[in-house]
């Protein structure tokens, strides 16, 4: 069992109106096999890997009309601090926090540039089971057009260290990297959206799943009726891409396995 420091993403989940279309879709994209679902909790359920639980799909709840996407949510050992944290330095609670029955406690935040995020304080549910291997969660990046907003928020909202990119190949690149537990690894990043992004984009979480093979993993979501949004790409992280599935929820896809070029240095 993974232990997860505070502010360290811990699990994810997406609203699907087509709950079984998705179930179809990750079940050959990313591998995944699917519990029965929880009618007790509005029917949701569990995405396995291996037989470890790495996700969660669900049905939206009757009269929300949202859009399909992937929420990532953050490790935190008191849900009603954490909200707290959250209002006082300029972000919003859109939900809870919610006990949810015996697994724990949930609420859904918005930081102050607009990205939307979970947290999640673990009852008898703990997280991930598998992560940063094929088939599971490997890593997650805020996009947005207004770094200092989310760069002063999440440091004072949890306890991270943060350190941005210096690379001379990359110098108009924006990117900070948070890091959290003791000592401290990498949790989650942040990226500058360039103008390369429609300026109809909001600012958004990218989760990134492992795949055995990016290209692959590219074909079947286009074979599916998803979407191509960047790359395959190499880099000294993995070969990744950005994309989209059937329904509209973004996700990237990496091959952690397969690396190119030196790792940039972080100061």
């Amino acid at each position: 069992m993974f232990e997860f420091p505070e502010g360290a993403p811990c699990w994810v989940d997406a609203m699907f109106r087509d709950v079984e279309g998705a179930k179809t879709f990750y079940g050959d994209v990313l591998g995944w096999t699917f519990g029965e679902s929880s009618s007790e909790y509005g029917n949701y359920t569990q995405a396995y890997s291996d037989g470890k639980a790495v996700a969660a799909v669900v049905p939206p709840m009757p009269g929300v009309d949202a859009p399909s996407q992937w929420c990532l949510y953050l490790a935190s050992a008191d849900a009603s601090a954490t909200a707290g944290k959250v209002t006082a330095n300029g972000g919003d609670v859109l939900m809870g926090p919610m006990q949810v029955g015996s697994f724990g406690t949930m609420l859904i935040a918005k930081e102050p540039s607009g990205a939307v995020f979970g947290v999640w304080q673990p009852g008898e549910h703990k997280g991930f089971e598998k992560m940063g291997e094929a088939g599971s969660y490997a890593w997650a990046e805020v996009f947005t057009r207004e770094p200092a907003k989310p760069d002063a928020f999440l440091t004072k909202v949890f306890p991270y260290s943060a350190e941005r990119m210096d690379d001379p190949d990359a110098a108009d690149m924006d990117f900070m990297v948070f890091s959290a537990g003791d000592p401290g690894r990498p949790v989650l990043g942040r990226m500058k959206m360039d103008d390369d992004f429609p300026p109809e984009v909001p600012p958004y979480i990218q989760v990134y799943f492992g795949v055995p093979d990016c290209d692959e993993a590219v074909s079947k979501t286009q074979k599916h009726g998803g979407k191509l949004h960047f790359g395959p790409m190499d880099s000294p992280f993995g070969r990744f891409a950005a994309v989209s599935d059937p329904q509209g929820a973004a996700f990237a896809v990496i091959d952690l396995s397969t690396t190119v070029g030196e790792m940039p240095s972080f100061g």
